[in-house]
Formats: structure tokens, C-alpha cells, sequence
């Protein structure tokens, strides 16, 4: 397991001009954004210690997390 944040724009560069576009005009878009930044925060915290939680908790934000991004991704290749 590693402990790196999975940021977004980090994980997908080459779509980050778009990405950002897509922030400032579609609030579904923003939102959804902004829920995956929270949780990815969560997970990251708990990996490494600042903030422990369950392993279930963790478990159950990392699926969270990977549902968001596929929307997200979902959203960006098809705009």
C-alpha cells in the first residue's frame, strides 16, 4: 500500500486543462470534484496514521473513491 495522495490532477495530467474547465462551469462536475478530494483526503489521512480509522471505514472510502473517479473520468472523456 502506498501512501501517496491520489489527487486528481496528479493521476490524470494530460486532462487537466479540462478538468479545470469543467470545475468552474458545471456544478455537478465541481461537486462531484470536491467529494472526491474530501474523501481522498480521509483515506490518505487514515494511511498514514494522522487520522486512523477501521480498516472497514478505510475500505468502505476507498470504494467510494474509486466510484467517484470513474464518474468523474466518465465525465471528462465524454464532454
Amino acid at each position: 500500500m502506498t501512501h501517496t495522495p491520489h489527487e486528481l490532477l496528479a493521476d490524470l495530467p494530460e486532462h487537466a486543462d479540462a478538468i479545470l474547465k469543467m470545475k468552474a462551469s458545471d456544478p455537478h462536475f465541481a461537486r462531484l470534484y470536491e467529494d472526491y478530494h474530501d474523501i481522498n483526503r480521509q483515506v490518505h489521512r487514515s494511511e498514514t496514521s494522522i487520522e486512523p480509522m477501521s480498516e472497514l471505514a478505510e475500505v468502505e472510502l476507498r470504494k467510494k473513491r474509486a466510484a467517484l473517479k470513474d464518474q468523474l473520468w466518465h465525465m471528462i472523456t465524454t464532454a
